[in-house]
């Protein structure tokens, strides 16, 4: 018995080793793109209260990696814009279409503070991260002595799907759209101990959406 057990444990070992995400992305050009070194990108997420509300955590993965790394660029992240926006781009008032987008940006007094803060594109995401398919049952006790055991084998697919739209300040228009999928089954088999693991699907499409917006601003 114990010998499977370590057998079992083996296998699972390596399977993770070998990583368990696939990623699919997309990518359509709608407009020539390019930046200065004095320019900015703006990084949002949808902020309306309800269950299509991209993740803070994510947009601000997607920021961090955007402003580091190869082909870095300037970036003001999500919390940073809409103060310096307040309040056109709060949760009660920020835009839910791109066509709302396009006239909000192109008031007067909204345009002159995109320019006076260095923002040239405006990079709008979508999407959401999902638990699903979960199989298998992982039981815990306390046995002799008080140490607590587990038995089992639990399993469960993770899908990340987010869309990015980028929006040209200067064009006030839609010059692209990008689209970074990623699926993966993590596991958690247990004998006495639970060894859990996790594929990492938020932060796989996290990493190649912001490698595509730096190759796509950057043209």
């Amino acid at each position: 018995m114990m010998s499977r057990s370590i057998t079992l444990i083996t296998l699972v070992a390596l399977f993770a080793t070998t990583g368990c995400v696939s990623s699919t992305i997309q990518q359509v050009r709608q407009g020539e793109t390019g930046i200065l070194g004095d320019e900015a990108v703006a990084i949002l997420g949808r902020r309306h209260n309800n269950r299509d509300e991209t993740r803070r955590s994510f947009v601000k993965c997607v920021s961090e990696r955007t402003a580091t790394g190869s082909q870095a660029m300037s970036v003001i992240q999500d919390q940073e814009f809409l103060d310096a926006l307040f309040p056109w781009f709060e949760p009660r008032t920020a835009p839910l279409q791109l066509n709302e987008l396009g006239r909000l940006v192109s008031r007067p007094e909204v345009s002159d503070r995109i320019n006076e803060i260095g923002v040239r594109y405006i990079v709008w995401i979508e999407g959401t991260t999902e638990r699903r398919d979960q199989a298998g049952t992982l039981q815990c006790a306390v046995a002799s002595g008080g140490i607590p055991a587990c038995f089992g084998f639990l399993s469960w697919e993770g899908a990340a799907d987010y869309e990015a739209t980028i929006w040209d300040i200067t064009k006030n228009a839609n010059v692209g759209k990008l689209s970074s999928e990623a699926t993966g089954v993590s596991f958690v088999p247990a004998v006495i101990v639970p060894l859990p693991f996790i594929a990492r699907v938020q932060a796989s499409a996290c990493s190649t959406l912001a490698d595509q917006i730096k190759t796509f601003i950057t043209g």
